[in-house]
């Protein structure tokens, strides 16, 4: 989604679009049991298997500032923050996994 409010920064009427995961992870626990998490199989070949759809999550959030002239929400500022946010927690979460990987690994050797 950041990516694509990034890319149609500059298109005229573009409303900037944003996933409630909060939101969306409770839906999708709530629905485990229910059999409302299946997938779309359009295709023979594809394979079996359940997901929800994230796209169905998706929120217009309010424009932190007025719209530009053109009618486009997307504030770039605010992009960006969001992204960098998102590299921090995904290079923070990577490094954790590395650590617990290397921590199993010495148990196993026996150091």
């Amino acid at each position: 989604m950041l990516a694509s409010n990034i890319a149609n920064a500059d298109t005229p009427n573009y409303k900037a679009r944003d996933v409630d995961f909060g939101s969306a992870l409770n839906n999708a626990v709530n629905n485990r049991g229910s059999g409302g998490l299946t997938l779309a199989n359009t295709s023979p070949k594809h394979l079996k298997g359940s997901a929800s759809d994230a796209m169905d999550e998706t929120i217009q959030p309010t424009p932190s500032r007025q719209p530009s002239a053109d009618g486009n929400t997307v504030d770039m500022d605010v992009e960006r923050s969001k992204f960098a946010d998102n590299a921090v927690r995904i290079d923070a979460n990577l490094t954790f996994i590395q650590n617990m990987f290397k921590t199993l690994q010495h148990a196993v050797q026996g150091q």
